[in-house]
């Protein structure tokens, strides 16, 4: 099962892409959320063959793309996530947070990409690498988030940038990036500190 766990998790996310490209509460923004998705989707089923990257790292990718697809449907507002919000008595709808975290978690696939293609020296270097990664597409992300929202300028826009009224929203955001990018890196480290490349 584990060679066929990408091609698994593939047709999974196409099915959820179709239920979720089925009447979303917002086009504009369900296509905003799930370009990205495509994207990446995109990248890794053109390189398949060249690199293989761990089962781990397609899960936390797989799970990233997920809660994005998810997400982009409801709109990340929006998302029926009532229950966690009322056991711990949040005022906000913390959804997007979990996708932040799952963000970050994909930063696996970095220090695998650098590690075994010997882009870097050391199994500690590609994992820090991959952190400095999730950093700077977190900080992007916000920026793109921002931008969308001003030449929108409506609704769609607002839905897009998902703030809820919070300030904070996009350093919270990106805290969640980074300890999801920092969880990964010490999985990467743990799983293949012994091993050496031949």
């Amino acid at each position: 099962m584990s060679y066929h766990l990408p091609h698994i998790l593939l047709v999974v996310l196409a099915a959820l892409t179709i239920w979720s490209g089925t009447a979303p509460h917002d086009v504009q923004v369900w296509w905003a959320e799930m370009s990205s998705v495509f994207l990446l989707v995109g990248a890794l089923v053109s390189t398949f063959r060249q690199f293989r990257f761990s089962n781990t790292a397609y899960v936390c990718m797989g799970l990233w793309c997920g809660l994005q697809i998810v997400g982009a449907h409801y709109t990340f507002e929006l998302v029926p996530f009532g229950a966690i919000t009322d056991l711990f008595g949040f005022e906000r709808n913390h959804y997007d947070r979990v996708a932040h975290f799952a963000v970050g978690m994909g930063g696996i696939a970095i220090a695998e990409l650098l590690w075994k293609r010997r882009l870097v020296n050391g199994v500690s270097t590609a994992a820090s690498f991959s952190l400095v990664f999730v950093l700077a597409l977190a900080g992007l992300w916000e920026l793109v988030e921002w931008i969308y929202a001003e030449i929108d300028g409506g609704s769609a826009g607002q839905a897009f940038l998902g703030s809820q009224g919070d300030v904070w929203d996009a350093h919270k955001d990106m805290l969640l990036d980074t300890l999801g990018g920092a969880l990964a890196a010490l999985i990467f480290y743990l799983q293949n500190r012994k091993v050496q490349l031949r």
